[in-house]
């Protein structure tokens, strides 16, 4: 089920819905240290009874939290987790317990596949959504999308949404509760942006597209500079401002360049490395990151472009800094076979994937081989590599990752 259209499926058949409609940001953003026992008086703004999805920890530790404006407003608050994954079999339990509970809204707290469970769920009942991350690892907070998996953790499609959340409160104390391998990958999701809307939209005329290209460049920049000092003083203002990047400014880019420019071969790696079960103890944000190499290494490969070898080398250096993944073994997949990767290069090379929003075709062989490349030394090659090179090229990878 590819990509969703939210007007065809709006209830009541709405005029409004088919309409061009652009979902950039929250109705409203709440952000400091502590503000979430300050939060009271926004929840009862939309209900006062509450379902807050997440997994068991992440609703325990917001349930405790919000203490203080549970007994201030009379909030009648119930929990319900997302587990096994954020999946329709999940979804379907979620609805029971929405009509159970009489929930009025529906508060999102945890990391990307609770918050996507809890944005699409206040959508199909519709209710108001406030949303609560517990980490920086994405921006999923902050999107107008959901990602629909299997029970079993393998990415399936996404769902646009009509709206972004009503709310997002974001308190720095509750992030830093997070470990800060949380925070790493949130870099290396946040960072793709640049990578993959320069690619697919970096040409685009469009001026909504050309600012949200041109913030993709600016949070590059900024993480760049501020990533390896905010890791080293975790709660400190430099470390907020790159939690304001990962959740918030990344948000902002997927916002007002929309599908066209959020993703490309990074997040279908991504998508395809989901399918691998040994790949289901690394975190989303940490496969993107190790998807932008591979993108780019697609890019010297099939292009002989330079500047995506520069690029790559570029990356692994700050990766190295700050502990993204750099190859396959990173992500703890020494051992996989090749017909398992060629299985996560093929669903990664389907025909609905973002992987064909890069400006050449590439074909699961090729994708395997810059993914078993990641970290291979910049050669001095020609522009406009024939096919001839390409394939040669591809088989010497592939023989020498199995040698």
């Amino acid at each position: 089920m590819p990509h969703q259209n939210f007007a065809s499926s709006t209830p009541n058949s709405n005029p409004v819905a088919v309409l061009p409609m652009l979902s950039i940001a929250p109705a409203q953003v709440i952000r400091s240290k502590g503000c979430l026992e300050q939060s009271g008086a926004v929840i009862a703004r939309y209900g006062h009874r509450p379902l807050i999805v997440g997994g068991e920890n992440s609703n325990q530790l917001l349930t405790e939290r919000l203490q203080p404006a549970i007994a201030q407003y009379q909030l009648a608050i119930a929990s319900a987790s997302y587990s096994p994954d954020c999946s329709e079999a999940s979804l379907t339990r979620l609805q029971e317990a929405v009509a159970t509970h009489q929930a009025d809204l529906i508060i999102g707290t945890g990391g990307g596949k609770s918050l996507d469970a809890a944005k699409l769920l206040a959508y199909r009942c519709g209710l108001p959504i406030i949303t609560i991350p517990t980490s920086a690892a994405t921006c999923a907070a902050w999107t107008a999308l959901s990602n629909i998996y299997s029970d079993q953790g393998a990415f399936l499609y996404d769902v646009p949404l009509p709206k972004c959340p009503d709310v997002l409160i974001l308190d720095y104390d509750l992030i830093q509760t997070a470990p800060q391998r949380t925070l790493v990958a949130g870099i290396g999701d946040a960072i793709a942006k640049w990578y993959e809307a320069s690619v697919s939209s970096g040409h685009s005329e469009q001026t909504l597209i050309i600012a949200a290209v041109q913030q993709a460049r600016v949070l590059r920049d900024l993480l760049f500079q501020k990533s390896a000092q905010a890791l080293a003083s975790p709660g400190g203002e430099v470390w907020q401002e790159v939690v304001d990047a990962t959740v918030l400014l990344a948000g902002v880019i997927g916002g007002l360049g929309g599908a066209q420019c959020r993703t490309v071969a990074a997040h279908a790696v991504h998508n395809g490395l989901t399918h691998l079960l040994a790949a289901h103890d690394t975190l989303h944000g940490e496969k993107v990151a190790y998807g932008i190499l591979v993108q780019l290494r697609l890019e010297e490969m099939l292009q002989g472009n330079q500047l995506a070898a520069s690029a790559r080398q570029q990356l692994l250096k700050f990766y190295s800094e700050i502990g993204l993944p750099q190859n396959l073994m990173d992500l703890g997949l020494e051992t996989v076979t090749l017909g398992e990767l060629y299985h996560a290069a093929e669903i990664a090379c389907a025909p609905n994937s973002d992987i064909h929003r890069l400006p050449f075709t590439v074909v699961p062989e090729q994708l395997m081989a810059a993914m078993v490349s990641t970290t291979a030394p910049v050669e001095s090659r020609r522009s406009g590599v024939d096919q001839g090179g390409v394939v040669k090229e591809t088989s010497e990878v592939l023989d020498a990752a199995t040698a």
